[in-house]
């Protein structure tokens, strides 16, 4: 039986990212598995281009950052004296944290830009904000959720490369 792409049904998807000019982001090693039907799994233009799309079509969505990973913020990139953070930072790591102002109960994964002997730059930005992005998707499976996933609205898995609920 081939299913097609519908509310409440798991899809998994081969994918790339590239630029605008066709540099790859994201070459999508690892298949992208989420629930479909509005439940923030995947960017809202690319579910509603995969909706009743079946396995081995493909969907090429252009995206502009305030449709993906959202417009570059200045305000997120802070620089903190190397004494207040973790021994053995490198760049390119991720630390979580509160941005100024913030309440207890916020975060921000902040990733290190750069280190110099007494300060870190941290950027609270998603490496591809500011970005426009191309997505190139392919259905590969799709099969109908569980009743727990649909109550949980995600993916749950019994394998190692699949979420799963705790």
């Amino acid at each position: 039986m081939n299913m097609t792409v519908a509310k409440n049904t798991v899809v998994t998807l081969d994918y790339n990212v590239t630029d605008p000019d066709g540099e790859v982001l994201d070459e999508g090693r690892d298949p992208l598995i989420y629930l479909h039907g509005g439940y923030d799994g995947i960017f809202p233009r690319i579910e509603e281009a995969l909706h009743e799309k079946k396995v081995g079509e493909t969907v090429v969505v252009k995206l502009q950052p305030d449709e993906a990973f959202g417009e570059y913020d200045a305000d997120l990139v802070q620089i903190e004296a190397r004494r207040n953070l973790p021994e053995g930072l490198e760049v390119g790591m991720a630390l979580e944290g509160a941005p100024e102002g913030a309440d207890d109960d916020e975060f921000v994964v902040y990733h290190v830009t750069d280190i110099t002997n007494d300060q870190v730059m941290l950027d609270g930005n998603h490496p591809l904000a500011g970005n426009a992005l191309v997505f190139t998707c392919t259905v590969t499976a799709v099969r109908p959720a569980g009743a727990e996933e649909i109550r949980h609205g995600h993916v749950h898995g019994d394998e190692d490369d699949e979420p799963t609920c705790h």
